[in-house]
């Protein structure tokens, strides 16, 4: 199959440090490598990939210190999509919406993965206008305000078997994983460490424009708690699978609608349970009791980290290889794939849902 994956160029591809989207975009474009399809990626430069590369900038837009607008760049990597859209036979967006005007005039077989929240009140007329723009949610939570769009299915994200090791003995500290914004709830995760007694290290980045609330707000707390609390910065690659290998247990306790949450499963592929708020994708990621808890207060958090020795280490891992390994998600997408085109080539629109993928 002929592929072409569209990812967004605010991180390269695969992303050096945080950034879940464009990390995901990579594990999508080198698996169907893998697997003998052939597949061209649009990215920023700096991205690195076994695939054909075009190149829409030459470096990834948050880390180009002489970049004002990010519209502009992602208006010429659709110039380029679609000077060659001939050549493909499907072309998997990830770029949110911008694209939506040229599917419908090119009508080219394509699918779109919207990775963000799905804001009602900006994007109901949106998506209710180009119904015929087929559309991918990567959780059920993902698409619970909006269910009269073109929603084809359902896909969890998935990640390579080899990406992080297995750790049968956790340590003793609880981690904090991301980014640095009020909706993350790390002031609650703070909180817990507090209660429990137990060790916080928080691996955060922090963007510019949460800064003043990480300054205002967050920096005061961490000065407050030195005593239990560690703030060890953004981590990437080896060093972050040492950091959610070696914890006591992953705090997700997000104060918004996550839409999947890539760390969950990342620490589940440690073996690391997780503690995560009933909010968005938790629930349909982690099983209470099995591989974490699925709680609603700090006061239920604090319980769970008392009864993680009932969680097994092991059982964390193999339900991340049951349901969350690259091949699965690849799976599920080239079946998606299979059916835009057999839809395009009918002549028609898949305006009713398809199944939703597991």
């Amino acid at each position: 199959m002929r592929i072409a994956q569209v990812a967004p160029l605010f991180e390269s591809v695969p992303p050096a440090l945080y950034g879940g989207s464009e990390r995901v975009v990579s594990w999508l474009t080198e698996e169907p490598v893998r697997q003998g399809h052939e597949v061209t990626l649009f990215a920023s430069g700096d991205s690195k990939t076994a695939a054909r590369l075009v190149p829409a900038c030459e470096k990834s837009l948050w880390r180009d210190t002489d970049c004002r607008e990010t519209l502009p760049q992602h208006v010429r990597m659709l110039e380029l999509v679609f000077q060659d859209a001939a050549q493909f036979d499907i072309i998997h967006f990830h770029c949110d919406y911008i694209h939506f005007p040229l599917v419908r005039r090119y009508g080219r077989p394509s699918l779109t993965t919207l990775h963000g929240f799905v804001h009602t009140h900006d994007l109901r007329d949106l998506l209710e206008e180009y119904r015929d723009v087929p559309l991918v949610s990567i959780s059920d939570n993902q698409r619970a305000s909006t269910p009269e769009a073109n929603w084809q299915g359902t896909i969890h994200h998935g990640l390579p078997r080899g990406l992080h090791t297995f750790s049968p003995v956790g340590g003793e500290y609880l981690a904090f994983l991301g980014r640095i914004s009020r909706e993350k709830g790390l002031e609650r995760a703070i909180e817990i460490a507090r209660r429990t007694g137990v060790p916080l290290k928080i691996a955060a980045k922090i963007y510019e424009e949460d800064r003043s609330y990480f300054e205002q707000e967050i920096k005061p707390l961490l000065e407050k708690s030195a005593s239990f609390v560690e703030f060890v910065g953004e981590l990437g690659g080896a060093a972050k699978n040492e950091f959610l290998g070696k914890a006591k247990a992953l705090l997700f306790p997000v104060d918004w609608p996550e839409p999947f949450g890539l760390v969950m499963i990342e620490a589940m592929a440690c073996g690391t349970p997780v503690i995560g708020w009933r909010k968005g994708s938790v629930p349909e990621v982690i099983e209470h009791g099995v591989n974490g808890f699925v709680v609603s207060s700090v006061e239920e958090a604090v319980e769970g980290v008392g009864n993680l020795s009932r969680v097994r280490r092991d059982v964390c891992r193999e339900i991340f290889e049951a349901r969350f390994p690259v091949e699965r998600m690849t799976a599920d997408y080239l079946k998606m794939y299979e059916k835009a085109i057999h839809a395009m080539s009918e002549g028609t629109t898949p305006e009713r849902p398809m199944e939703v993928m597991r």
